[in-house]
């Protein structure tokens, strides 16, 4: 009896380490994401929640630029052909730090922000408001299509010997999850 309780208790206590290592490890989730129609077409706004570790925060800290990418897609059914492809978008943002300001840098484009700490520019970073995706002749009234989104990190952008680094070291995986939903457009007569 004794023996079946230090079992329990062990098993207990390995199912608790992975639980919380599962939660320290690094990813990027899509917690929700919508379109809105306005007077020039389309919008997509959108949250994430986006944990990169400790190791990718030590990178960036020491002179490490991080690419994310950020993709939409919008496709129609067919049930005759091969799904039409609408719309798709990517945009990146990079990532950085200066340590002269001490201050993280968010770059979308030609834009940047500065933030205090890593936490705030990562809390931005998983924050997309109306940003315009689709003319409004593009998608038709009362159809519906399928979206996706992701946001991901770019291990390609990233120093060479970073990239060589990212393929044999585990802490440079960011697992970027995909999120899949439907959208009517409104105003058809359905």
């Amino acid at each position: 009896m004794r023996c079946w309780r230090s079992a329990r208790s062990l098993g207990l206590g390995l199912l608790l380490a992975l639980w919380s290592a599962h939660g320290l490890a690094s990813g990027i989730e899509p917690l929700r994401a919508s379109l809105t129609q306005n007077e020039d077409g389309y919008a997509l706004s959108a949250q994430f929640a986006v944990n990169l570790g400790a190791h990718l925060q030590e990178a960036v800290s020491r002179g490490v630029e991080l690419t994310f990418n950020l993709e939409f897609e919008l496709n129609r059914e067919r049930w005759y052909w091969l799904d039409e492809h609408v719309v798709g978008i990517t945009v990146s943002y990079r990532l950085s730090y200066n340590a002269l300001t001490r201050q993280y840098r968010l770059t979308v484009g030609g834009l940047h922000q500065n933030f205090d700490s890593f936490d705030e520019a990562l809390q931005v970073l998983g924050h997309v408001a109306a940003l315009p995706v689709a003319d409004r002749s593009l998608l038709k009234p009362g159809q519906t299509y399928r979206a996706a989104l992701r946001l991901s990190l770019d291990k390609s952008q990233l120093p060479k010997p970073f990239q060589v680094d990212a393929i044999a070291n585990s802490d440079w995986n960011v697992e970027a999850k995909v999120l899949r939903w439907q959208y009517t457009v409104p105003g058809g007569d359905k």
